[in-house]
């Protein structure tokens, strides 16, 4: 289990308490069954937004929990140690939201966020395509106003949650003004021209649905525009900021999960007649993978933490998502060597657990696009 946290009230250590529960009931049973058969964990995410998980970080005033982002943040961590699929999906699902809450006019969040946070509705973020990953400026998917309504032509890629969200936050060009030229459409599934392509076939987390988005003559209501055109950009940054926290959380909770079945094996597994936990080899290895678990949480909360008192954190979090994430697929590793052959098969979960930590080195901007974040924040300071 991880470490014993220090949390900022009461209430907090009532909600880790409730997230473990359901993690424990609700989620760790299910995932193998999932994960091997593809399926899409739909229900799960609707009994997150019954408990109240779904809208942690927003305003009580759209049914939100408004609790502070350190506090968030563990619960993304608790639930994706018992399901990295249905933890990275709440982190994405949170970040599909934030355009809308920071965003949007009180108007717009009457309509649609309380919806979004309760759990009726499922989020989708729609930044990169093809050609436009980690240049988000690239992208090229045309947005063209005529009269109340904008008609959106282009194909969107690497969508999590594609074609089972209820609703795409999503980035598109309103002017050939470069970075400028930018905005952002909160599209509802149901938009006619609007469809998914085949689900990716993926190394790891296989039951949450990656997809193409494609638009095609998509008519998308103008009063969906969020924050006045040219500002797409600007939304599409501050969301990855906070996202790449959640990915860090994410993160820490599998290489916990690893950290735990290893040690758990290790002292269970005899040889030369005593536990293989006892030798010093494994338990360097497993020490190191506890030191790389423990120094992650700290470093994303602490950028947590900078959040919650409205102090720039970017670097920070850019910082929480490099490590965290590199940490995850090292330690995922050393578990599979800690169980050897065992390690290596589908009987125990840390084969899973080696693939799902690839790609959290991959999404919401790769660890070398973090490094480059980094960097350019040092020679600015």
């Amino acid at each position: 289990m991880p470490a014993e946290r220090l949390l900022p009230s009461t209430e907090a250590e009532d909600l880790l308490a409730l997230t473990r529960e359901i993690a424990r009931d609700e989620l760790a049973p299910r995932a193998d069954e999932y994960e091997a058969a593809e399926r899409f964990p739909r229900e799960q995410f609707h009994l997150l937004g019954k408990s109240g998980l779904l809208g942690l970080p927003y305003a009580e005033r759209w049914g939100g929990g408004d609790v502070p982002y350190e506090v968030y943040l563990q619960v993304l961590e608790e639930i994706a140690s018992a399901w990295m699929s249905v933890g990275v999906g709440l982190s994405v699902h949170t970040m599909s939201c934030f355009a809308l809450a920071f965003y949007g006019t009180d108007e717009q969040r009457d309509r649609w966020l309380p919806d979004m946070l309760g759990g009726e509705l499922l989020g989708a973020y729609a930044l990169s395509e093809s050609h436009a990953g980690s240049d988000a400026a690239a992208l090229s998917t045309r947005a063209v106003r005529d009269g109340d309504d904008y008609v959106v032509n282009g194909t969107k890629a690497w969508i999590t949650h594609g074609g089972k969200a209820d609703f795409y936050t999503t980035m598109v060009r309103t002017s050939p003004d470069g970075s400028k030229g930018i905005s952002c459409l909160l599209v509802d599934a149901a938009t006619p021209g609007l469809s998914a392509a085949e689900p990716e076939r993926k190394m790891g987390m296989t039951a949450s649905t990656t997809s193409q988005m494609i638009f095609s003559d998509a008519r998308v209501p103008a009063d969906r525009l969020l924050g006045g055109e040219g500002v797409g950009l600007r939304i599409a940054l501050d969301s990855l900021a906070s996202g790449r926290l959640g990915i860090a959380a994410c993160a820490v909770g599998l290489a916990q999960a690893a950290l735990d079945e290893a040690v758990r094996y290790a002292k269970e597994r005899t040889q030369f007649g005593k536990s293989i936990i006892d030798f010093q080899g494994v338990e360097f290895l497993l020490a190191d993978m506890a030191a790389a678990v423990e120094s992650s949480r700290a470093t994303y909360l602490e950028a947590a933490r900078r959040k919650d008192r409205g102090v720039p954190f970017a670097r920070q979090a850019s910082i929480a998502k490099l490590v965290a994430t590199d940490a995850a697929m090292k330690v995922t590793t050393d578990a599979v060597q800690v169980l050897g052959g065992a390690g290596y098969t589908r009987d125990f979960p840390v084969e899973r657990y080696m693939r799902e930590a690839k790609v959290p080195q991959i999404f919401e901007g790769t660890n070398q696009i973090q490094r480059m974040v980094i960097a350019r924040e040092l020679r600015t300071a």
